[in-house]
């Protein structure tokens, strides 16, 4: 039998505990909605135009003499030369290095930063330069106008983007394009991972593993991308177009 708690002495009954919130308080989260759509329209307005493009994520911790810098760089070269604007989060890091590289490319360097309590400041490789203070709006930005994924190492925000994207597509809710982890032997244990346990379990499709490719070298990450538009161009279909709309 269910014990009967008594109610606290204090506790306002029935609706009249929704009364307890003021109306400034309400007013402040009504007005919140404001801020958010000024988010959305500011990037629909200053990023509709920049395809096709490539988001690119890694870690805002790695330092510009580490191995993986000088890689996310000539990624980013790579791609603006190929006649990609370049995403990224527009922080440190190997973010930093993807800006830098595509900022001496031919193609917008562009970034959508995300305002924090630490860690997170813009660089300063930015053509264009995106400020946003929910991470729910920035992450749209990042999915809606990109031809392809490259996913450099990383921690917990490049893993939430990884299985964002996955997500997406594997929903339906997004187009289908190219997801490129970059450096193979960072990525094996958990690509070994998926396999063994969420694919053998039956918790994902044989299908929804070939979602995802690999790559090495700069040339390799080009190459994968344009390897999936060769039949098809980088413009979104009429079907596409509609479930982007959606997003």
């Amino acid at each position: 039998m269910r014990k009967k708690f008594d109610k606290p002495d204090g506790l306002p009954a029935g609706d009249a505990h929704s009364r307890a919130i003021t109306d400034s308080e309400l007013s402040r989260e009504s007005w919140k909605v404001f801020q958010i759509l000024a988010e959305f329209v500011e990037g629909y307005e200053r990023l509709a135009r920049i395809r096709p493009s490539v988001s690119v994520f890694g870690s805002a911790r790695v330092p510009p003499d580490h191995p993986n810098y000088r890689l996310g760089e000539e990624i980013g070269y790579e791609l603006s030369r190929a006649g990609f604007s370049v995403v990224t989060g527009g922080g440190p890091g190997l973010m930093e290095a993807a800006n830098k590289g595509a900022y001496r490319g031919k193609s917008p360097s562009i970034g959508v930063n995300i305002e924090l309590p630490h860690e997170q400041h813009a660089n300063k490789y930015q053509d264009i330069s995106l400020s946003f203070k929910h991470f729910f709006s920035r992450k749209v930005m990042f999915v809606k106008y990109a031809s392809a994924y490259v996913i450099l190492p990383g921690g917990f925000g490049t893993l939430d983007e990884f299985s964002e994207i996955l997500t997406l597509i594997q929903t339906g809710k997004s187009r289908r394009i190219p997801i490129v982890l970059v450096e193979a032997e960072f990525w094996k244990g958990l690509l070994g991972w998926f396999r063994e346990r969420l694919l053998a379990d039956g918790m994902i499709s044989p299908r929804d593993m070939d979602l995802m490719l690999t790559a090495e070298t700069p040339g390799e990450v080009v190459e994968q991308i344009f390897s999936h538009y060769e039949e098809r161009g980088f413009e979104p279909s009429a079907k596409e177009q509609e479930i982007m709309l959606d997003l």
